[in-house]
């Protein structure tokens, strides 16, 4: 996707940062953004929240890593100081490492400041979908300690309920009879066309592993799931089952990038 961006003051100050675009004067008057780059612009909005002192969850995929690589950033030229970062993934500890981002865990760190990462889908009332990379368990550990849990994606996002994309609702389940597990997954929305799939990767579709060593069932629903906190209970309930996807009621705000500039909304 490549959009031509708009003029909007606090748009323009990101996406300099971001250096994605000239100053007014130098510029042309129509910029193409393409859809990693609006992830990027979204990703430093979020980054102008953070202070010195803080302890930062640092989300994982491909919009959160631009957060963490303004935040090395910002690190080495001196604008932050005394910064922890509590990784949600082996990647993100990775990348944190090679920026030079001091790190810890949430042992050394129960009360997280603030979290930025990314989201696959965000309703109306900032209920979220994650995973799809692979990283919903210690993104859910890390996120739901925090204080504030900022939200950043492109307008693709943006879902009128959860499972609304019809792409994957990740459940991280025990390797241990995952059929077994998954079969009452899709049981268990079979009234919203619930599809129930093992993840897997490369050309021998091996079972994909997360950092936790589980795997993955992602399930596809053609309708709604009904009330969020009932499937919530109802899917934790099973026996195999590790964490599921859907983080409810967590986020605090939500910065999307789109057609129309950055909108920054609160809850």
């Amino acid at each position: 996707m490549a959009i031509p961006y708009p003029h909007f003051i606090d748009t323009e100050k990101a996406a300099m940062d971001a250096g994605l675009l000239l100053p007014s004067s130098s510029r042309s008057p129509s910029v193409i953004f393409t859809q990693d780059d609006l992830k990027k612009i979204a990703a430093y909005k979020a980054v102008e929240y953070v202070e010195s002192g803080m302890v930062l969850g640092l989300g994982t995929g491909s919009t959160a890593k631009h957060a963490v690589n303004r935040i090395g950033e910002l690190l080495r030229q001196g604008k932050l100081k005394d910064i922890v970062g509590i990784p949600t993934s082996k990647i993100t500890h990775e990348q944190a490492l090679s920026l030079g981002i001091p790190l810890s865990d949430l042992d050394s760190h129960p009360v997280v400041d603030l979290a930025i990462d990314g989201a696959d889908e965000v309703d109306p009332f900032f209920n979220l979908v994650k995973g799809r990379g692979g990283s919903l368990l210690r993104e859910k550990m890390v996120e739901s300690a925090c204080k504030k849990f900022i939200v950043i994606v492109d307008e693709s996002k943006l879902v009128n309920y959860v499972g609304g994309s019809g792409l994957a609702m990740p459940v991280e389940v025990i390797r241990f009879c995952w059929k077994f597990t998954a079969e009452r997954l899709r049981k268990l929305f079979e009234e919203a066309g619930c599809v129930a799939k093992l993840r897997t990767v490369g050309e021998k579709e091996e079972p994909y592993v997360t950092d936790n060593g589980n795997f993955i069932v992602d399930l596809y629903f053609k309708r709604s799931i009904g009330d969020l906190k009932v499937a919530s209970d109802a899917i934790l309930h099973l026996a195999g089952v590790v964490e599921h996807g859907m983080f409810l009621d967590m986020a605090t705000t939500v910065i999307v990038a789109g057609e129309l500039g950055l909108t920054v909304k609160n809850k």
